[in-house]
């Protein structure tokens, strides 16, 4: 039996990773802000265990874990789901709003597996799921502070998976697309409250874009659900996974784009080198 400990698990890819778990006959810590939501959400029972959690503060975070090993002695599987979003150009965003998605996203992701990974590493074995974006790959106008983050989580991802795999633990990137969640709600997505002229063709459109597409997205959060279970399961998961076909292809797009790039400015990158 699989032990899952879930951040942002009220709603969205958290809830349903949380609900699919149950499902399996697997035990589940669901923090959220309102841990009662969890409970409506998903029933109650001997094996979900609801607690409240702030990823923002350390101390919240630790209180979660103790809690999680009171109850099931063990954690297997950390998903890093919790998460703030930020639409706007970058010149447009404020440092208070800058540092709040920093706080959740990246901040709030470190207290959060600095509370869990001692856990793992005692057991020698387990997994860390950081949910990053497509957006952590490859960065459009509008989401550049949001995408900062995101990059932030991937690059975090690469050296811990590094450090800790001789530990038995194993750390994988998610990188979803646009998916039916609610991360295009008010309270999950913000806005630069300035407003730039000069962006409006570019961050802007993108912004009066955004409404008319909530929940009207093409990714499926169940089927997205079920993908982050099988890779948080099977023997030999990936480092990265992209979910939904317009991730694969803005993936597959930046590696060519990267690709071409190399090759035209080859000769003059290898100029700055030792030539002795």
């Amino acid at each position: 039996m699989t032990t899952w400990f879930i951040t942002g698990a009220s709603r969205g890819f958290g809830l349903e990773i949380a609900r699919q778990a149950l499902d399996r006959g697997d035990n589940v810590v669901a923090t959220a802000r309102d841990p009662r939501a969890v409970d409506r959400a998903l029933g109650g029972g001997d094996r979900l265990l609801a607690v409240p959690l702030d990823v923002t503060d350390e101390r919240s975070a630790a209180a979660a874990v103790d809690a999680a090993m009171t109850r099931f002695c063990g954690i297997d599987v950390l998903v890093n789901n919790a998460g703030r979003g930020l639409l706007g150009a970058v010149e447009e965003a404020t440092d208070a709003e800058v540092r709040a998605v920093f706080d959740t996203n990246v901040h709030g992701l470190l207290a959060v597996t600095r509370a869990v990974l001692p856990v793992l590493r005692a057991q020698r074995s387990g997994r860390v799921i950081n949910i990053s974006s497509v957006g952590g790959f490859t960065q459009r106008a509008g989401w550049g502070v949001y995408g900062a983050t995101k990059f932030a989580v991937e690059g975090l991802s690469e050296a811990m998976a590094e450090e800790l795999a001789p530990l038995g633990v194993r750390v994988i990137i998610v990188e979803p697309g646009a998916f039916r969640t609610d991360f295009l709600d008010g309270s999950s997505l913000h806005r630069a409250a300035n407003s730039i002229e000069d962006y409006a063709g570019t961050a802007g459109r993108v912004a009066s874009g955004v409404a008319g597409n909530n929940h009207g997205q093409p990714g499926d959060p169940v089927k997205a659900a079920a993908a982050i279970i099988t890779v948080g399961t099977v023997d030999d998961p990936p480092l990265r996974l992209q979910l939904g076909a317009d991730s694969v292809q803005r993936v597959q797009a930046k590696l060519d784009h990267v690709a071409r790039e190399l090759d035209q400015w080859r000769e003059l990158a290898l100029s700055t080198g030792h030539d002795g």
